[in-house]
């Protein structure tokens, strides 16, 4: 039994193994299209660990300490180095050298205000069952997506638009500012299986899933905003009810 006490710690590493392998693919550029891939699994472990702590009540401080510094490494560090690889790709970054520092200043956005996500996330007492901000692995999740749709669909009009300089540096920031905004987002911690409880992960789950059947990888980018979207809604609807 102790023994299984350890498996959420271990599935922790594993999400840091992940965020390691992503960064190291990340720095050349003919392996960069493989590193979202492992930030999507880290982010599989990261909800994993979550779900092994809670099903085998193996809370632990160590245990909260290893996920921060996952997370840091697989959701702020990594992404944060596929930032800085889109912006050098981009039209106006390879015209001029000038923009080398630039695009360290933007990407950087990424680990700095991640870093200040985790540390509120961890002395935050309403983050029980709420975020408030976006959750760093949904912020990785959108900055791996524009690295797989420029390399699947270098043709595409989605695809120009993100290799517009300032398109992009202008979705880094708002990537990176919406991780310490302080508004409520719903999570994906199920506490009761049922219908009812969950109406709202569910659907958002069922439309992102429809989206990718019928749009691929082009959809991927849309996903994220609209779980910004949605919990928007929600938050208004919560503040219109408690005037009233």
């Amino acid at each position: 039994m102790r023994l299984l006490k350890h498996i959420p710690n271990f599935l922790t590493l594993l999400n840091l193994v992940c965020g390691f392998v992503a960064i190291v693919l990340a720095f050349n550029i003919n392996t960069l299209n493989y590193a979202p891939y492992f930030i999507f699994i880290a982010a599989g472990f990261d909800f994993a660990d979550g779900l092994a702590a809670r099903a085998l009540s193996a809370y632990s401080e160590l245990g909260k300490q290893l996920d921060s510094l996952s997370d840091m490494v697989s959701f702020g560090v990594a992404p944060g180095i596929l930032a800085f690889q889109l912006l050098q790709l981009s039209s106006v970054a390879q015209l001029s050298s000038q923009f080398f520092v630039l695009s360290v200043l933007i990407a950087a956005l990424i680990p700095a205000f991640s870093a200040c996500r985790l540390g509120k996330f961890n002395i935050d007492d309403r983050q029980t069952s709420t975020f408030y901000g976006l959750p760093t692995p949904a912020s990785a999740v959108f900055i791996s997506s524009l690295v797989l749709v420029i390399f699947y669909y270098p043709s595409s009009d989605i695809s120009t638009g993100i290799l517009n300089f300032y398109i992009l540096s202008a979705l880094i920031i708002l990537d990176a500012v919406m991780m310490v905004v302080d508004m409520p987002m719903f999570s994906f911690k199920i506490k009761k299986l049922n219908i009812a409880d969950n109406a709202v992960q569910l659907f958002f789950l069922v439309t992102s899933v429809l989206l990718l059947i019928l749009f691929n990888f082009k959809a991927l980018p849309f996903l994220v905003p609209m779980y910004i979207l949605i919990s928007f809604v929600l938050f208004v609807r919560e503040k219109v009810q408690a005037s009233r």
